[in-house]
């Protein structure tokens, strides 16, 4: 008795039912009628100076430096990389298909996770005394 092999197939990427082959196609306002309420309303009002700049580079570069946090992820940006302002430093971020419609902020996080050490170290005498039990 043979035994079958399984086939892992990666799902195949949709936004909202159509294929990133199709979003490509698509005219920006096709586009911007798949997105969330916030982001639709951000680009129907129109792209910044900054922002078209950004992109203007970016088409011409492959990477670029931003402070354009607010920015749309769109579908020519798709396969870039964009080094992200966080407030101190740039932060590279590759844009993927799976970050259309969300904005470049949301993968260049400001706050940083702090893990401190025992307990109380630093801190006044009667903090520093751990009870083994």
């Amino acid at each position: 008795m043979a035994l079958k092999s399984k086939v892992s197939r990666t799902k195949e990427f949709l936004f909202r039912g159509y294929t990133f082959e199709e979003i490509e196609k698509m005219s920006l306002e096709d586009f911007i009628k798949l997105l969330p309420a916030r982001e639709r309303r951000k680009l129907k009002r129109g792209l910044t100076e900054r922002e078209k700049i950004f992109l203007e580079k970016l088409k011409k570069k492959g990477s670029v430096r931003t402070h354009c946090r607010d920015m749309v992820v769109l579908p020519e940006m798709v396969g870039k990389v964009v080094f992200v302002h966080n407030g101190k430093d740039f932060v590279r971020v590759e844009i993927k298909p799976e970050m259309l419609g969300h904005r470049l902020g949301e993968f260049a996080q400001t706050r940083r996770f702090e893990k401190h050490s025992g307990p109380g170290v630093g801190a006044t005498r009667s903090s520093k005394f751990v009870p083994l039990k």
